[in-house]
């Protein structure tokens, strides 16, 4: 496999947060960072964001460091939404979406760097033009279409409720 000291830590907290995020999607129909599974899913996702600037397979910077970098601004900016904007239900939306969004960006370098190292010797892909690669990404934006249109609904359904109970208590 031929990975780093840094790139082995960067694999394992990486999985961490991506097992984290689905035990969320799971149990909540989205990744909430007020859940245990949640906090893992943002300190690991930054952690594997920061880590992954200080690898590179084909040297420099490249598209796996610019996606990066904008999951770093997705998570801070849901996490400050979750923190300093609890009482908005305009901010639920952009959480949600956001935290969804850097998810799905997290799995296109992940599923480029599993297929074409794994299984060892033979890996399920040659290249990232793999129509492997392609096929399972094209799969992953479906997904997270869907997802995001149920998030969107769901929040939509809970918004509502709190109205509706602000309003009988008023």
């Amino acid at each position: 496999m031929g990975l780093s000291n840094l790139g082995i830590f960067h694999t394992i907290v990486g999985v961490a947060a991506i097992v984290a995020a689905a035990v969320d999607f799971i149990r909540y129909g989205k990744i909430n960072l007020n859940t245990l599974s949640g906090k893992i899913y943002f300190y690991g996702t930054i952690v594997t964001s920061l880590t992954s600037l200080g690898i590179s397979k084909h040297g420099g910077f490249n598209a796996g460091h610019a996606f990066s970098i904008f999951i770093i601004f997705l998570v801070l900016g849901a996490y400050f939404l979750n923190s300093k904007r609890k009482n908005s239900a305009r901010a639920r939306y952009f959480e949600n979406f956001w935290l969804s969004f850097s998810f799905f960006l997290s799995l296109v370098p992940t599923v480029n760097e599993t297929f074409t190292r794994i299984p060892l010797g033979h890996p399920l892909a040659k290249d990232i033009k793999d129509p492997v690669i392609g096929n399972t990404l094209l799969v992953l934006l479906l997904f997270f279409a869907a997802g995001s249109i149920f998030q969107f609904r769901k929040q939509q359904l809970i918004n509502k409720n709190k109205t509706l109970k602000q309003q009988n208590f008023a």
